[in-house]
């Protein structure tokens, strides 16, 4: 049975990402999939990076565990708005606290990156209120391509696969129900084609604190 981890990364529970991350859950759980729904807007968790990567900050238990789940996934679903051609800082607060140096990637001696969550796939699903013509053809699908590249493969991960929901501003309850149901299926179809690992990972070494220069 793989193991899923679904992150609903907006700050609102009565919002369509949140209504799409139980659906994804559900899907991948009728495909077999032992699956955690992270939300991140219940974690405590400062999502500050106060010192950037030049200082020891205390790790919460919440993103403790938030840890423990990225390591035991075999494969990792984030569900996400497009806010100003970005995500919301409640999501790149996570990831700038979760993904630290030297424990989601570190830099080998030749100055090239290493990705140390190897070994999971991902699906990105953002949500946009522009026509797909304008958030893909004249802002370069910002967002979506932070994510997947600058993000989840330099950590390692692949493949990493993209769905585009939208435009969710205007839409009607038959579109959003559709939505929903095409979530739920990806969600079921995703898991089919994730290996498990087998035994869970161990425990991915402490980031150290870069030198202050």
């Amino acid at each position: 049975m793989p193991r899923v981890l679904v992150i609903d990364a907006h700050p609102d529970d009565r919002s369509l990402c949140a209504a799409l991350a139980e659906r994804y859950a559900a899907g991948a759980r009728a495909g077999g999939a032992e699956v955690e729904l992270l939300a991140l807007r219940d974690l405590e968790v400062d999502l500050n990076l106060r010192r950037g990567l030049h200082g020891d900050q205390p790790t919460e238990p919440d993103l403790v565990r938030a840890r423990a789940a990225l390591v035991a996934a075999d494969h990792v679903a984030v569900i996400t708005p497009v806010w100003w051609g970005s995500v919301p800082a409640l999501l790149k607060g996570f990831l700038d606290r979760a993904l630290e140096r030297g424990w989601a990637y570190r830099y080998r001696d030749n100055g090239m990156p290493e990705g140390l969550l190897a070994g999971r796939s991902a699906r990105v699903v953002v949500t946009t209120d522009s026509p797909g013509w304008w958030l893909r053809g004249l802002m370069g699908d910002s967002a979506v391509r932070q994510l997947t590249r600058s993000t989840l493969r330099f950590c390692g991960l692949r493949p990493v696969r993209a769905t585009r929901i939208g435009q969710v501003h205007g839409s009607t309850a038959e579109q959003r129900a559709a939505w929903l149901d095409q979530v739920e299926d990806l969600g079921r179809a995703d898991t089919r084609r994730t290996p498990r690992r087998g035994k869970l990972m161990p425990p991915l070494p402490a980031a150290e604190p870069e030198p202050v220069t």
